[in-house]
This record gives C-alpha cells, sequence and structure tokens, in this order.
C-alpha cells in the first residue's frame, strides 16, 4: 500500500514540474499588467508617466525626483527597521540610508509586464517599492500616482 501513495506523489510532482513552465502560468503581457491596473485601480494609462520617472530617477540615483513621486508620510524598511518619512526634504537628507543600491538597481532594471498588481497597489522589482493611486478627494474622482511604500 505504500507504494500507491508514493508512486502518486512522484507522478504529480514530474506533471507539475513539466506543466506549470509550458503553460506560461508566470508570464503576462504589458496588455494584461495594463488591464489589471485600470481594473483594480483605474487611471492606468496615467500610471505610465510615473512609472518610468521612478525607474530613470533610480537609475540615476536621482533623489530629487523620487522623494517628488512620493505621498507623505511614506514607509520604508530598510536595514530591518521601519521608518515613516514625513516630508520630501526628509527623504532627500536621508536618501543613501532610505535606498539601498540593490533597490536603486532592482528597480532601475524594472520590465513593465513584470509588475505584480493587486488591490494594494502596483509593485516593482518583488517589492521593493509599491506604487498607488492615491486619491484626491474623498469621492476620489481624481487620483495621482504616488510612491506608497519602500522596503529594502
Amino acid at each position: 500500500m505504500p507504494r500507491l501513495p508514493t508512486a502518486l506523489l512522484l507522478a504529480g510532482t514530474m506533471l507539475l514540474g513539466t506543466a506549470l513552465p509550458s503553460t506560461g502560468a508566470f508570464a503576462q503581457s504589458e496588455n494584461e499588467v495594463y488591464d489589471r491596473i485600470e481594473e483594480l485601480h483605474g487611471d492606468a494609462a496615467g500610471f505610465d508617466r510615473p512609472l518610468r520617472q521612478l525607474v530613470k530617477a533610480m537609475r540615476s540615483g536621482d533623489a530629487e525626483t523620487i522623494a517628488g513621486l512620493a505621498e507623505y508620510p511614506l514607509t520604508v524598511k530598510t536595514n530591518g527597521e521601519s521608518y515613516d518619512v514625513e516630508s520630501a526634504e526628509d527623504f532627500i537628507d536621508n536618501f543613501d540610508d532610505l535606498v539601498t543600491p540593490e533597490t536603486r538597481r532592482a528597480v532601475g532594471r524594472q520590465q513593465y509586464e513584470d509588475l505584480f498588481v493587486n488591490s494594494d497597489g502596483v509593485m516593482l522589482a518583488g517589492g521593493a517599492v509599491w506604487m498607488g493611486a492615491i486619491c484626491e478627494d474623498n469621492a476620489c474622482k481624481a487620483s495621482h500616482w504616488a510612491i506608497i511604500a519602500i522596503n529594502n
């Protein structure tokens, strides 16, 4: 009797090992990402410019541009600690301590089709940075995209 469950487990493992990669279960197109952003947050077209600005700024280490893309207070996790950065000035003054070179590189290489989208926002670089649509009024008739968290 023990041989049957082991055989089934082995067969299932082999089946999963070959089926998942060939199905493209993890691949998504730019259109699918765009549609997911639109479905969950709206203004997917408005997301493009801040995303491009952020990726370019991370590549060059442009603290001012990154600070201008953030919503404050901004939660930043780095070196095992969590900080609530209260202002753009505070972010700029502490940029090298708040955003690691690894995070800068990872976000600087971000590809649109590799974004992860859920109801919390849009995740870049495996969770290093999150962006969200921030409502500008109580009815949320207008919003803007901003960095809502950094996780080094």
